[in-house]
């Protein structure tokens, strides 16, 4: 039996997320299931989704990049530099913290 694809095609991450704790904890699940997956889109979705909410065109003014390309990066068909992933989530307030992963 083929496994089927989760997809998030119609929700929105954003429409989810009240507090900083929300947004933290939203992008580590979807980062797990990425890595689960094999497939960047779905961290790609969240944090284009999150963007979006707190204004697209202000963080693409931050970042000094066009608002049209920085859309399409953060698309689901996008493929933004890791650099651009982490200007983005700066952006927002948030930073990578690298940390060792539990023992499953």
């Amino acid at each position: 039996m083929k496994k089927e694809k989760i997809t998030f095609d119609d929700w929105n991450f954003a429409d989810e997320i009240e507090t900083k704790e929300d947004v933290i904890g939203t992008l580590e699940a979807v980062i797990e299931l990425a890595v689960q997956e094999n497939d960047p889109e779905y961290l790609l979705k969240a944090i284009g989704d999150i963007a979006r909410s707190k204004g697209m065109g202000q963080i693409a003014k931050e970042l000094n990049l066009d608002r049209t390309s920085l859309y399409k990066s953060l698309s689901p068909a996008g493929n933004p530099s890791f650099f651009t992933v982490v200007k983005v989530l700066y952006s927002l307030g948030y930073r990578i913290n690298i940390q060792q992963k539990q023992a499953s």
